[in-house]
């Protein structure tokens, strides 16, 4: 058998990354109709043009759907498309459940008065870079954050993701949607997950954008679980009266006296709140079936 990564999956079939160049495969019958079927970023090996087996991965997204990250990268924007941080939260979420590291880009910076988003997020912890794929602006510094990495890029609708990839290398030539001033939306030009070769060992997925409807397409982190996957709790977690605190509303938490002290993001709490009451009404049968 030879091994190789998954490019892309697409319409039955996976284009497998060997080193002998990229195998068109088939899917194996029994990896199609089961709960594991390939992923792009996936290591697998394959056997007369047909992917036999699923290497063990180290992490799994269902949106978007990619496997095996060193780096995930949220674009966000402050100006149309205007990204909610609650979107943002929720992405951030799932990455740190999964114990991926996250980048937050924060794009068409030639455009804005008011840079909020990189408040937020660099106040929480997370590494920020500012972007602008007409300027030039942080495409160095983007480019050499993800250098080795096997990342993708995922965010909202015509927050210009696909941009930023073609000026990180022109050739990719991907095509660039329009943004509606009326919808405050972008097209989404990107249908599939398709990891691309941007050089110095750097494989990066231009995914298909979101909007807040597509959220609830996102994996839910159990409740218990939740507060560990936000990095900026966690000087605080273990320091309240109750062991068990959920840091709504029980008294002596320490996660709201941070809050009110100024030390975490009322929008970051806001998302916290949010996807808490979210996991509160996983089913207990659903809950079993949670990794």
């Amino acid at each position: 058998m030879t091994e190789g990564i998954v490019r892309k999956a697409l319409s039955g079939f996976c284009y497998v990354q060997t080193d002998s160049g990229i195998v068109t495969c088939k899917i194996r019958g029994k990896l199609r109709q089961g709960s594991l079927s390939p992923l792009t970023g996936d290591r697998v090996r394959i056997e007369n043009q047909m992917v036999a087996e699923i290497l063990p991965r180290k992490n799994a997204f269902v949106r978007p759907p990619v496997a095996n990250l060193d780096l995930l990268v949220i674009f966000c924007a402050n100006v149309i498309p205007v990204t909610e941080p609650y979107l943002i939260d929720r992405v951030t979420a799932i990455a740190g459940d999964q114990n991926v590291d996250v980048l937050i880009c924060v794009n068409k910076v030639d455009l804005e008065s008011e840079d909020r988003l990189s408040a937020i997020y660099r106040h929480a912890g997370f590494r920020v870079i500012r972007t602008s794929a007409e300027t030039g602006e942080g495409i160095e510094e983007l480019r050499s954050a993800i250098s080795g990495k096997t990342c993708a890029l995922t965010g909202n609708s015509g927050v210009g993701k696909s941009s930023v990839l073609n000026a990180l290398r022109p050739e990719l030539a991907l095509p660039i949607g329009e943004v509606s001033e009326k919808l405050g939306r972008g097209r989404h030009t990107t249908r599939h997950v398709e990891l691309l070769d941007l050089g110095d060992d750097t494989l990066c997925a231009d995914t298909p954008g979101f909007s807040a409807f597509d959220t609830d397409e996102m994996e839910i982190i159990l409740r218990e679980n939740l507060q560990y996957a936000f990095p900026d709790f966690a000087p605080y977690l273990g320091r309240c009266q109750f062991h068990d605190c959920a840091h709504l509303k029980e008294p002596g938490c320490a996660v709201r006296s941070a809050l009110e002290q100024g030390e975490i993001e009322p929008s970051r709490y806001a998302s916290y709140r949010s996807l808490y009451e979210k996991a509160a009404k996983i089913p207990d049968w659903e809950r079993k079936k949670q990794p």
